[in-house]
């Protein structure tokens, strides 16, 4: 920390309670009262320096030499800063540094003590050692906080400026050209480490390792004093990056809520602080959230999501909680589905609050269609092409994600089928590579909600399509007792047909392969007359070959069984047992019987 000294007199001064008596061994003739503290010392002393304190003095005084009183209560300061002010009027041994120099520089203003009452007076003093604080960076966090205190004078001479000026333009560059930040204040000690070498004392410092190292200097800043460092950091060009994550270090520090509902990889930022009054801590929301930058992905997810929770319970503004909604919609596909699952605060019977959900989805789906519109059609730009999948890759995340929320949500008694229903037709049907996600959600709440009609069953299960369910889905829909009769046909009935285009297109690839192996009749032989086939083709054809094998098979099967069945009837025929012989002799007469040769039964 920078020290100015001033003075070369040794102390002269000492208290008695609230008083602070010169001992010079000269009766005090002035009485200066500023709060509780009285000050017994001198008028020649005073009035050589300030012309404030002059004009009072002349004013006071009788002329009869007797002792007077004054008044001090609006000095900047109060009685500290005047303590050091009537030490350097008496030349005393004074140190400055840059905790106290912008309150004595503000008293030394509000006394008007400048170079006309004494050359080298206060002001000039004050102002060149101020320069040299704003040198570094951490006696100029130190004398910004000090503006704290005399904030309106501070105001008036331009020093809170200064100093943000100063820490902002020492952010935005190369840390090791200034000094080096506070080190979280865990310790009185300084940065500065000392070594010996060869007797000799030298100074070494730590580099900071990232480029987050002034971020927990700057949150030891009132609100105020941090926006206003923020907006300078941010009008110098610092990324946006940087920015957000320096204002959701600040977040974690003075907001207890955010701690408590969400456990972060980062250590803890700092001391404990005193959890705030709740109207203090929803203002102090508000005004992070217009701190964040608006550009997409600066801020992550869970932190947005994080931060909506907080401001639900703390009954933040309807423009903060849309705003929050909005920033966690464009970029819903990067949260997962714990950040979902935020509590209930209104009057909602649910667990969980689905409707703060339909707004985010939809929040999503109006920057997804904005973005759309942004880029024509005609317009194709170099990689669009190539690139044409991974434009699709969030809405089907999105998708897979909210298929999830629905099926987490569902077990609830109170989630109506209406809400269900507007939650899971929001997602576009081309959203969805398979639907076994939202089977899922829908076997749940079928599961939770058995008193539901037949008619709207089927109205649920309409949201699904069969088509695009898989082998796993498909088996457990057929056997799924919940499920209408409908459905379940209509499951049986494409898996039906997926099975037979199947087992058509196995023989299609192997006639293809055939053909375009041999178009000529010659192609493709060696040179003793054997084909030559490729690895995918002796695949295909091998399996080709099972499935006629196990087709020959069961040819020859079926006919060893008709072969036995007619052995087996002309075995009962030669025993007598013959249906047609007997009904036969029934109708004939017995005169015209006779005797038929074994060949024609036999026929």
């Amino acid at each position: 920390m920078a020290i100015l000294r001033l003075g070369s007199k040794s102390e002269a001064f000492h208290r008695e309670g609230n008083s602070w008596i010169c001992t010079s061994g000269l009766p005090s003739d002035v009485n200066i009262n500023i709060g509780e503290m009285s000050f017994q010392l001198h008028k020649f002393p005073l009035l050589s320096r300030s012309r404030l304190l002059r004009k009072l003095i002349e004013e006071c005084s009788n002329g009869d030499g007797a002792s007077f009183s004054l008044r001090l209560d609006d000095l900047p300061g109060g009685a500290i800063a005047f303590e050091l002010i009537s030490k350097f009027c008496y030349g005393v041994k004074i140190e400055l540094n840059a905790q106290n120099v912008v309150s004595v520089r503000c008293a030394a203003e509000y006394l008007h003590m400048t170079d006309e009452y004494g050359k080298g007076n206060l002001i000039s003093q004050t102002e060149s050692f101020l320069n040299e604080v704003l040198g570094n960076w951490a006696d100029s966090i130190r004398a910004l906080e000090a503006c704290e205190e005399v904030m309106a004078h501070a105001e008036d001479l331009h020093i809170v400026s200064r100093c943000i000026d100063s820490l902002a333009t020492k952010a935005c560059a190369d840390p090791s050209l200034f000094g080096w930040p506070l080190a979280g204040r865990k310790s009185n000690q300084s940065p500065e480490t000392t070594s010996l070498w060869n007797g000799i004392s030298t100074m070494t410092k730590t580099k900071p390792t990232s480029d987050n190292w002034w971020y927990e200097d700057v949150t030891f800043l009132s609100l105020p004093l941090y926006r206003r460092l923020i907006l300078a950091i941010e009008s110098r060009g610092m990324r946006p990056e940087s920015i957000a994550a320096s204002v959701v270090y600040y977040a974690r520090r003075y907001l207890p809520l955010m701690n408590r509902q969400s456990s972060f990889d980062d250590a803890n930022p700092g001391p404990n602080i005193l959890n705030p009054s709740e109207s203090g801590q929803r203002a102090l929301l508000e005004e992070i959230v217009g701190l964040i930058p608006n550009k997409k992905g600066v801020t992550s997810t869970k932190f947005l999501i994080r931060l909506l929770r907080t401001a639900m319970v703390l009954h933040a503004s309807p423009s903060c909680r849309e705003i929050l909604e909005k920033r966690v919609g464009s970029q819903l596909d990067q949260a997962s589905l714990v950040d979902l699952l935020i509590p209930n605060m209104g009057h909602s019977e649910t667990l969980y609050d689905i409707d703060c959900v339909q707004r985010i989805l939809d929040h999503f789906f109006l920057e997804e269609q904005a973005a759309a519109v942004a880029t024509p059609d005609n317009i194709v730009e170099e990689g669009q092409l190539t690139n044409e999948s991974n434009s699709m890759a969030p809405m089907t995340t999105v998708a897979r994600l909210i298929d999830g929320f629905l099926a987490e949500v569902a077990p609830d008694v109170n989630f109506k089928l209406p809400k269900f229903e507007a939650l899971a037709s929001s997602i576009p049907d081309y959203a969805r590579p398979l639907d076994d996600g939202l089977y899922h959600a829908i076997d749940m709440y079928l599961k939770a909600h058995p008193w539901i009609t037949h008619p709207e069953r089927e109205q649920l299960c309409r949201l699904m399509n069969c088509q695009k369910l898989s082998l796993d889905a498909s088996t457990h829909a057929a056997q799924n007792e919940r499920l209408p009769l409908r459905v379940i046909v209509q499951v049986l009935f494409f898996e039906q047909l997926r099975l037979r285009k199947s087992i058509s297109g196995w023989f299609f690839v192997s006639d293809n392969l055939e053909n375009s192996a041999n178009p000529s009749g010659n192609v493709g032989l060696k040179k003793d007359g054997s084909h030559h086939a490729t690895d995918g083709e002796d695949d295909v054809t091998h399996r080709v070959s099972e499935l006629e094998k196990d087709c020959s098979g069961m040819k020859e099967e079926l006919r060893k069984l008709v072969k036995y069945k007619r052995s087996w009837k002309n075995f009962t025929r030669r025993l007598g047992f013959s249906k047609s012989q007997s009904c036969c002799s029934k109708r004939s007469k017995p005169s015209n019987l006779r005797a038929i040769p074994p060949s024609t039964v036999n026929r």
